[in-house]
């Protein structure tokens, strides 16, 4: 089905966090995964003139040509929750964000007891313990984890996907926590580091990319280890005063060799979801200078001057937060917000292990 748009003319750009809302009703918030991940709906939209069509997934590579460079995110979402007690037998969930040194991890702390300096907290059974060593301002804490054990393989084997707060899971519900293990991680994960998915890349197949490759595509990965600055809401009421957290990224020279060669022969550089985007347009700043690794807290909203990236394949995101903005960037906040309308009214899943756009 094809909605023919009229272009929405944008109004003057916004920094106004509250012109980054819209309603949602709950039900349409995607709980669980679909049976294939190429079964998703597939909204396009051309960022020009507003135009919609709705197809799926799979139907992803009529979109493409052999012109375009496909940039995927490689990272791999670790088992960083857990679910544990204090000594006192209080309830005690933890959320590892990123590793310090050697079993030393920043962490979110959650308990329905007082949190203080040098308690200890349980895990696997008592078999597993830590402990908190220091506050931060925004509420995370150094913690330790003990020695006696092979503590990734104990980590790996206990921990539970960090699945985000709308995902809503029981403890009746042992199957789709199972599952999560494989579904809330893509196919091409490779590389440890990350506390939520990629989502965008969640609706490929290895048989999807091969079609891509024969179609004459090429791929490419780069790495941004998704962190709480990709999820964390907008809390500023001029968005320009957020202050996003930094996270880890690495791309390969090849790529950006690859980038302005694409861009020479007036191919598209395809990013799937905000993370590659921004991995590309954090090295794009300096483009004669690129620094290929590090850290990044690039906030993308609107305007914004693109360089890298021509086209992207983006889930639907929450509102007032970065990735609702970065998107707004992209393809004008009036269209994306018109598009978000037309999804809901048919019937859209929405957020991680919802449906798909391709702006283009």
């Amino acid at each position: 089905m094809i909605n023919v748009i009229t272009y929405i003319k944008p109004v003057k750009f916004t920094t106004k966090l509250s012109d980054y809302d819209y309603d949602l009703p709950k039900e349409l918030i995607a709980q669980q995964p679909l049976k294939d991940r190429d079964d998703a709906q597939l909204l396009v939209l051309y960022r020009d003139t507003g135009r919609i069509e709705h197809r799926k997934f799979n139907e992803i590579i009529d979109y493409l040509s052999q012109e375009d460079l496909l940039i995927l995110n490689d990272t791999k979402v670790i088992p960083a929750r857990l679910i544990g007690n204090k000594a006192s037998g209080a309830f005690v969930e933890l959320l590892r964000t990123e590793r310090l040194t050697g079993n030393r991890w920043k962490a979110l702390v959650k308990s329905n007891a007082k949190l203080k300096k040098g308690d200890e907290l349980y895990f696997d059974n008592n078999t597993i313990s830590a402990i908190l060593l220091e506050k931060f301002t925004d509420g995370s804490w150094v913690i330790e984890f003990d020695t006696k054990n092979n503590i990734e393989e104990v980590l790996d084997r206990i921990g539970q996907m960090p699945l985000p707060p709308y995902i809503k899971r029981s403890k009746s519900e042992d199957t789709l926590f199972s599952s999560d293990r494989e579904r809330y991680q893509t196919v091409f994960a490779r590389k440890e580091g990350a506390i939520a998915a990629p989502t965008a890349g969640l609706h490929f197949t290895t048989n999807i990319l091969e079609k891509i490759k024969k179609r004459g595509l090429e791929i490419e990965f780069v790495t941004l280890h998704v962190g709480l600055g990709t999820f964390l809401p907008v809390k500023t009421e001029d968005i320009r005063d957020h202050l996003m957290h930094k996270e880890y990224y690495e791309c390969p020279e090849e790529i950006i060799r690859k980038i302005k060669k694409v861009k020479e022969q007036k191919g598209r550089v395809i990013a799937t979801g905000s993370t590659s985007c921004r991995v590309l347009e954090t090295i794009a700043r300096n483009d004669l200078a690129p620094q290929l690794s590090g850290w990044t807290d690039l906030f993308i909203y609107p305007p914004y001057e693109f360089k890298y990236v021509n086209a992207m394949i983006t889930n639907f995101h929450l509102p007032m937060t970065s990735l609702l903005m970065l998107v707004s960037a992209f393809a004008g906040r009036e269209n994306i917000l018109n598009a978000y309308e037309i999804a809901k009214s048919e019937g859209y899943r929405f957020f991680s292990y919802g449906d798909c756009m391709l702006i283009i």
